[in-house]
């Protein structure tokens, strides 16, 4: 079936369906914390909801420790709070020499850097053995093809929900700019100013090394107070309640499934799956355990592609995201052009392809583990004032966008069926 033949009524009566149960889930169950019993709870309910119209629907359980990924911004501005303070206290009570407090200061400040870029930018799992785990379950539902197997698509969504960031709470994005991007930058120049006064201690650098003698401590004053924010960032007692990111997702993997059921559409050899993560919040736990479980098969004989949805809200900013995790992953280009090529079809003229420059979606999983990704988004940069807050209520749905992003996941699984990929590549 072409996409111009799937009746449009069908994807209408699934938006509202959708609107409809997110209000239910929100009511019902709560904020979702990763890998807790309301989050399962939610992934219950949709697993009795895609029973209708599934094949196989089935959970797959993981271990995960959902504090470990945010948790550690408190740990470094703690650690460099403390350095700076109690290096300069004791500086001048003539405990310890400037070269010590200098060497203390870089060695924490230096730590904490590595902590962020390997928890935040590269999304490694470094911090987990220090925390609590937690049991998180991915839901997997399965629409089989009439004949033998020769192509899979899996449209994803994550289901729990984030902890609170105050600063775009209280701040919006200005505010998440300014607290953030001052406390990268304030730590890299404290780490940069401590090396080079313990330069200045072994070879005399001028006029200039006096300087950054006389004044670095003001300097590393500054970052004290960017680290008091970063501490404050993470408000782990409140949880968004999800409605945006990512029940729009969520949904619109289940609805996927859904949609062709009601519209009567079977294929031969192309299986579409609909798989509900939990985790990503907590770093992208979900989608890195399931891609890891399932590498051998989705990058075996059955060509597999995943599309992953995350929230569909602003329809100005709806675009397929071929580049990930801060922009340090590259989804597949393949996949990203399918996406594109089919919103064109359904309508949509004004996707581009983007990248995500502060954070990541579950697509990057899959793209770091091999498997070809990408991922359909509608959320402002800025970022949007309701991302990772209170705000994210089912108030702040927008059914025209969860519409268009509906449209393009029956395009790109009706155009992946027929066609496949494309050969032409999204970037070269």
């Amino acid at each position: 079936m072409k996409y111009g033949d799937f009746p449009q009524a069908v994807i209408k009566e699934n938006v509202d369906y959708t609107v409809k149960n997110i209000k239910s889930v929100i009511k019902k169950y709560g904020p979702r914390e990763s890998g807790n019993d309301n989050c399962l709870a939610a992934e219950k309910y949709l697993k009795r909801e895609m029973s209708q119209f599934c094949d196989d629907v089935h959970f797959e359980e993981y271990k995960m420790a959902p504090k470990a990924f945010l948790h550690f911004t408190k740990i470094v501005a703690f650690f460099v709070i403390a350095a700076v303070l109690v290096s300069l206290l004791l500086t001048f009570t003539n405990i310890i020499t400037f070269f010590i407090a200098q060497c203390i200061v870089g060695i924490v400040t230096g730590l904490g850097l590595l902590i962020t870029v390997l928890e935040f930018l590269l999304y490694k799992q470094f911090m987990d053995p220090l925390y609590k785990k937690a049991t998180g379950h991915n839901l997997v539902a399965t629409r089989k093809p009439t004949g033998e197997v020769k192509k899979r698509i899996v449209i994803s969504g994550h289901i729990d929900s984030a902890y609170e960031w105050r600063h775009i709470y209280y701040f919006k994005g200005p505010g998440m700019s300014i607290f953030m991007g001052g406390t990268i930058v304030c730590g890299i120049i404290s780490f940069i100013i401590a090396i080079v006064c313990i330069i200045c201690n072994f070879a005399g650098l001028g006029a200039f090394g006096d300087f950054m003698l006389d004044y670095s401590f003001y300097f590393h004053l500054i970052t004290v107070i960017f680290m008091v924010t970063l501490y404050w960032f993470v408000d782990f007692k409140t949880i968004s309640p999800g409605a945006n990111d990512n029940l729009t997702g969520t949904f619109a993997a289940a609805c996927a499934l859904r949609a062709l059921d009601m519209a009567g559409v079977e294929f031969e050899n192309t299986e579409v799956v609909a798989m509900i993560t939990d985790g990503e919040e907590a770093g992208l736990r979900g989608a890195k355990a399931f891609a890891k479980e399932h590498l051998g098969e989705y990058t075996g004989d059955v060509e597999t592609v995943v599309l992953c949805c995350d929230t569909l809200t602003d329809l100005e900013y709806l675009n397929v995201y071929s580049r990930d995790m801060t922009g340090t992953v590259k989804n597949d280009a393949r996949m990203s052009q399918l996406v594109m090529d089919s919103a064109k079809e359904a309508g949509y003229e004004d996707a581009k392809f983007a990248s995500v420059f502060f954070g990541s979606s579950d697509a990057a999983a899959f793209s770091q583990a091999g498997i070809k990704a990408t991922c359909l988004a509608a959320m402002d940069p800025t970022p949007a004032d309701y991302y990772h807050n209170r705000r994210d209520t089912a108030d702040r749905l927008v059914p025209e966008a969860i519409e268009t992003g509906f449209k393009i996941v029956i395009s790109t699984i009706l155009n992946y069926d027929e066609n496949g990929l494309p050969e032409e590549k999204a970037e070269k």
